[in-house]
């Protein structure tokens, strides 16, 4: 009896002693420059995908999380501060932000937040005309974000502007090439992107070459003026019919300059938190599907259309479920 008296009071003075120490040392925080040599190579990578530049996701990373010290990074690897929406059916935490106990969705590691955020950009139409900017421009795309009502705060392109040039982030998107002449630390050990490893030269790859960018995880790029699509067949060594069916176009059909055109086959649904699209002046089932990577048959089913129909703004299109009879 002594002794199991002894082992409990060793046990609940050693449990005090760790509850001092944790209290008068807390663990470490990272600082900026740690960050960024964490998830450099996350944001290359990215950049590579979704034809977002790594300059912005990375900087955005920072600001959102405090450099991975904020309770939802640390909680939720929640590294861009993403709310739930009221579609997400994801894990979730709460907290207050711009409003009381508010939702914010939760993932399994920092990488799930990564590709979220790249996700969440090329899967909302309202962040459409940033890809129209060159992935340089940094500028424009901080920018852009305030244009897109992607934060409230109205001094939010200049302090992702401040992290940027204050870390020289714009040499991440130099095609994910090496940042020679950027200070010891910031990226230097996560600055090879996986193309380079793969190929030697990503310059040889045409869908490197037209700054290809994934939609709905499918292969894309935007059309340049004078493209057709039998030209794109032959540039990419494909055959036309393929290019036709991906695009859900005909032969003898010509893409507009700043359209998207697909080297896979699109899904049958859109992104998830993409339930339903609102049309608007000039849009058409089938540009609502090359937007959002859906296959044009399977919206025109989810609808229960034929897809000569005459749509107007204002109304809705379902984007992942079939609508009631």
């Amino acid at each position: 009896m002594f002794r199991v008296r002894s082992n409990r009071f060793f046990l609940t003075g050693l449990f005090c002693c760790l509850s001092i120490l944790a209290f008068c040392f807390p663990p470490q925080k990272n600082t900026r420059r740690q960050y960024i040599d964490l998830y450099a190579k996350i944001a290359i990578a990215e950049m590579n995908e979704y034809h977002i530049p790594a300059s912005i996701t990375m900087a955005q990373a920072c600001l959102e999380s405090s450099d991975g010290n904020s309770t939802l990074a640390t909680e939720a690897n929640n590294h861009f501060g993403i709310k739930c929406k009221s579609n997400w059916n994801g894990p979730s935490v709460r907290k207050d932000d711009d409003t009381h106990d508010e939702c914010f969705r939760k993932y399994r590691n920092a990488l799930e937040s990564y590709r979220d955020h790249s996700e969440f950009l090329t899967g909302g139409m309202r962040y459409q005309f940033l890809f129209d900017y060159n992935i340089k421009d940094y500028k424009k795309w901080a920018y852009g974000l305030k244009k897109a009502g992607y934060a409230t705060d109205p001094t939010y392109p200049e302090r992702l502007l401040k992290i940027i040039e204050d870390f020289q982030l714009y040499k991440l998107d130099e095609n994910g090439a090496s940042l020679s002449g950027v200070e010891p630390g910031v990226g230097s050990k996560l600055i090879v992107s996986r193309h380079d490893k793969r190929n030697g030269n990503s310059s040889s790859d045409p869908y490197l070459v037209r700054n290809g960018a994934k939609r709905n995880g499918r292969k894309a790029f935007f059309a340049r003026e004078g493209d057709t699509y039998e030209k794109i067949a032959v540039e990419f060594s494909m055959k036309e019919s393929r290019i036709f069916r991906y695009n859900d176009v005909n032969p003898g059909d010509r893409p507009e300059s700043g359209s998207i055109v697909y080297l896979q086959r699109k899904r049958f649904r859109a992104p998830r938190g993409n339930d339903i699209h609102t049309m608007r002046v000039g849009e058409s089932l089938w540009t609502v599907a090359q937007w959002y990577g859906v296959r044009l048959s399977s919206l025109c089913r989810k609808n229960r259309m034929t897809g000569s129909e005459v749509l107007v703004p204002g109304q809705q299109i379902s984007l992942r479920y079939k609508v009631a009879k």
